[in-house]
């Protein structure tokens, strides 16, 4: 694999391309050219400037999609966590099309400092580490501190500063009352920091429940985990939440996914679903997924009622969008990260959208970021049916 330059790409004999976009979530087109790690054109080959290519792609008749995003991880240090005591899993993640990571919070670090000086410390730390580190060119977006009650306005100043654009869960820490989650909220929205909260039961030492209530007054940028992590809120509050705030609505894969598909069908009776974003919440107790969000966007095209054009949209042109991230959607313009997918071999779908309807994961057959090629065949899906192939270089 070409892992030093990426030059001009093109991907040809592509099926169709799952844009990312939910106002139209199907292009017909068979043809992607990129340069220097951009999108440049996206169309019919005959149409294309297609001379010249660094690298050519055999698409071989899959589906070309957006890099998959998961907005909620739990990163440490580089490609090890503690938690499950594991190295690779942000590489093996990679094998199930996820391209893109979002820190909710480096909170499984051992020793994790809680005082305000150590944990701005830390923060500014992971976010310089996975600037610097990035496992097989995978984008970890991280430094995202929980917030603690002794911060202070110019604590979050110093930190946006210091390059922090990320808050991480609120409830992980000492802030639980929902005035004090509205007030750490503002600050950092006032300073473009990010933020996300946690919602239901408590799931670490020092977390507790967060109920509808903090949330819709702390109205952070993110409902994090709607569905739990693990344990969901009552039907009544989710619907509620889905209903009041304006949001991004997470469903995570770590969570109660009865509970994921009551507020993705309350999002869609709303017509509230470009708010659905997805995540694995991981690594966690659970464990890591690397397949979580092909997982996810199954489930919720087979059980869900979505379809399945759509529920990609949700782990892709939807996080991109709500996370202020370059990818997630297929036009001119946006970063060349790409997951080549097809039908799994002996599903009953007749192609790739017909066996995610069904449930079944697809098979990843290759992953790119930045215009280059970083895996071929996935380890962790089922195989493809068709598979790409790099036929120049």
């Amino acid at each position: 694999m070409n892992t030093t330059a990426s030059g001009k790409l093109v991907l040809r004999n592509i099926a169709f391309i799952l844009s990312g976009a939910l106002e139209s979530p199907i292009i017909e087109a068979d043809c992607i050219v990129c340069e220097e790690g951009r999108i440049t054109a996206v169309g019919r080959e005959r149409e294309l400037d297609v001379e010249g290519a660094r690298t050519v792609v055999d698409c071989h008749g899959a589906v070309v999609c957006p890099g998959l995003i998961d907005s909620h991880v739990h990163p440490v240090a580089g490609d090890w966590t503690p938690r499950q005591n594991q190295l690779g899993w942000i590489e093996s993640n990679l094998h199930g099309g996820v391209t893109q990571m979002v820190s909710a919070g480096e909170v499984h670090l051992p020793g994790r400092p809680r005082d305000v000086v150590g944990l701005k410390a830390w923060a500014v730390a992971a976010q310089r580490m996975y600037a610097n580190f990035r496992p097989f060119g995978v984008k970890l977006h991280a430094g995202a501190p929980v917030p603690e009650r002794e911060m202070t306005e110019e604590d979050f100043r110093e930190l946006a500063a210091s390059g922090v654009r990320l808050m991480g869960e609120v409830g992980l820490g000492s802030v639980k009352a929902a005035d004090e989650a509205k007030t750490m909220v503002a600050w950092a929205r006032k300073y473009g920091i990010q933020s996300t909260i946690h919602t239901g039961g408590p799931s670490i030492p020092g977390s507790g429940l967060i109920d509808k209530d903090v949330v819709l007054e702390a109205d952070a940028d993110v409902i994090g985990h709607i569905n739990g992590g693990h344990t969901a809120l009552p039907d009544d509050q989710i619907v509620e939440l889905v209903e009041k705030s304006p949001r991004g609505i997470e469903l995570v894969h770590n969570g109660n996914l009865r509970a994921a598909l009551l507020a993705l069908r309350t999002a869609r009776e709303l017509d509230k679903l470009h708010q659905i974003i997805l995540g694995t919440d991981a690594p966690a107790g659970s464990g890591v997924q690397p397949l979580g969000i092909l997982r996810l966007v199954a489930m919720l095209a087979s059980l869900g009622d979505i379809p399945p054009e759509t529920a990609f949209c949700f782990a892709t042109g939807n996080t991109a969008r709500l996370r202020g991230l370059d990818g997630g959607i297929i036009e001119p313009g946006r970063a060349a990260d790409f997951v080549i997918l097809d039908r799994p071999q002996h599903s009953a779908g007749a192609n790739l959208l017909e066996a995610v309807r069904l449930g079944d994961i697809p098979g990843v057959g290759m992953t790119i970021i930045d215009g280059i090629v970083r895996t071929g065949r996935s380890r962790n899906t089922p195989p493809a049916e068709r598979l790409p192939e790099v036929v120049g270089s």
